[in-house]
């Protein structure tokens, strides 16, 4: 018998409440803090969750730079009708386009942003189409 789990994806960062405030909004989703301030949840619709949490000695990842690697990022999937719409929310939430090449040009089914606190995310036409 397995043990029902719940995931969250926890991003490190400086500044926890900007960072969720980010994603809250990018998700339409509702922010939550217990009794660790440094430790906040998004939780949404769909089944959304992630949460942030205060690193003090953070340094935002300098992806796509080959130095360091990308460890993580987030993959966003939209349906292809919206995916314009998309680009325009987490840009107007503070997202900024990381250019990786062709990525972020062309008819563009995958854009690739880093987020306010610097992890790498990318917006998805979903589902993919069909060979």
């Amino acid at each position: 018998m397995t043990v029902e789990k719940t995931s969250v994806l926890v991003l490190d960062c400086a500044e926890p409440v900007e960072l969720a405030e980010f994603y809250a909004g990018l998700f339409g989703a509702e922010t939550r803090i217990g009794s660790d301030p440094d430790f906040i949840e998004i939780v949404g619709h769909d089944g959304v969750r992630l949460a942030i949490r205060r690193d003090h000695g953070y340094a935002p990842p300098s992806w796509p730079r080959p130095e360091d690697s990308q460890q993580a990022h987030l993959r966003i999937l939209v349906a292809r009708e919206d995916i314009d719409e998309a680009e325009r929310e987490a840009i107007s939430l503070g997202a900024r386009p990381v250019d990786t090449g062709d990525s972020n040009s062309g008819p563009r089914d995958v854009r690739v942003y880093g987020d306010p606190a610097g992890h790498s995310f990318s917006l998805a036409v979903y589902p993919l189409p069909e060979d």
